[in-house]
């Protein structure tokens, strides 16, 4: 299938991202080349409030938008444009409509020709495992046609925002199996680092300390975890985290840092596990910020092996929020022909 170059930009939360993208092999032999993948931080900026403030994300993806632009502008040279991609939702509205108002105009200003599509954040969380096989420097390649092991395939997708588990049996046929009823996996470790007083983001704070933890140490709870359903629910967890702090003044902080993330993902192994079990799937597919967790991955990818299923997760740099994820969806969008409005809806569901 002929070559598609996709620009992509991402302003959900608070990270300024814009991507450069190849796209090309259609459902079956998707490829993706990327020549350019441009993220800027406001973890520094947020740190000091424990959490994203929506407004000073507002602000500066303000400011960052033009400077990546022009970056990127660079890069793109006499290169035909064929899609601008942009993150619609969900995410932080403010956010999200600095990026779909910045989307139109450089469309219309310099890609006229091009086509505006909308993305769902989540969606590209979801196909983000398509960055998974890499065949050259920037270069990814994923023969769907030759891996009669993927599908039916389990997703994780696992965040700050969400918790959701679906099965899918193809790259677009999909039905969500559950989510969370309350906080999502990532809220939750974030809530629990400031209980122990680690700085934002929480969970690579709570990783760190939990290396040098005992995960068994404390019992905490693990929330629904044999419900007969795929509903999640980590309240209950942050809240038992909350009484023990309370009750033990002097706790060790690796410990109990350690206990609660080895009851999470006790929580997300065990119902990805009946899951894969219950729809005979061929793989498992992790992605999300919280999939950047060394300690996740490895628990999730060693239950594939025992159960001789394959294991699929992004590279490293495309689990956090990211454009290049928002040019894959985009590409897969395209060849669907969904069609979504370019109004920012921070609730959009999956």
């Amino acid at each position: 299938m002929q070559m598609m170059r996709i620009l992509a930009i991402e302003t959900s939360c608070d990270e300024t991202a814009f991507s450069l993208v190849e796209a090309s092999g259609g459902l079956l032999r998707p490829t993706f080349s990327v020549l350019e993948n441009l993220v800027t931080s406001q973890i520094a900026i947020h740190r000091p409030f424990g959490g994203v403030v929506p407004n000073l994300a507002k602000r500066e993806h303000l400011v960052n938008l033009p400077i990546l632009f022009e970056q990127i502008k660079e890069k793109i040279g006499k290169k035909k444009i064929d899609i601008v991609a942009v993150t619609v939702g969900p995410g932080l509205e403010p956010a999200l409509w600095t990026g779909v108002g910045f989307a139109k105009e450089i469309h219309k200003k310099y890609f006229p020709k091009s086509k505006l599509i909308g993305v769902n954040h989540m969606e590209g969380h979801l196909y983000s495992f398509l960055l998974s096989q890499k065949t050259e420097k920037s270069n990814f390649k994923f023969q769907i046609s030759k891996l009669k092991e993927l599908f039916p395939a389990i997703a994780l997708v696992v965040s700050g925002g969400h918790t959701i588990i679906i099965r899918m049996d193809s790259l677009t046929k999909r039905k969500k199996l559950g989510e969370t009823r309350d906080d999502a996996v990532g809220e939750a470790f974030d809530k629990v680092a400031r209980l122990l007083n680690l700085p934002y983001p929480g969970g690579p704070e709570i990783e760190r300390c939990a290396k040098e933890g005992n995960p068994h140490a404390i019992e905490f709870p693990r929330p629904m975890m044999h419900d007969k359903n795929y509903e999640f629910s980590f309240s209950g967890l942050k809240t038992s985290a909350l009484y023990y702090m309370r009750d033990h003044k002097t706790a060790n902080i690796n410990d109990v840092a350690a206990s609660f993330q080895e009851a999470a993902i006790d929580v997300l192994r065990h119902k990805a596990t009946r899951a894969i079990k219950e729809f005979n799937a061929h793989s498992l597919l992790l992605s999300g910020g919280v999939a950047a967790s060394k300690a996740l991955r490895t628990a999730l990818e060693e239950r594939c092996k025992e159960l001789n299923i394959r294991f699929f997760a992004p590279s490293i740099q495309y689990n956090t929020d990211n454009a290049t994820m928002i040019a894959v969806a985009a590409y897969i969008n395209f060849l669907e022909k969904k069609n979504r409005a370019l109004r920012a809806n921070g609730n959009m569901a999956l």
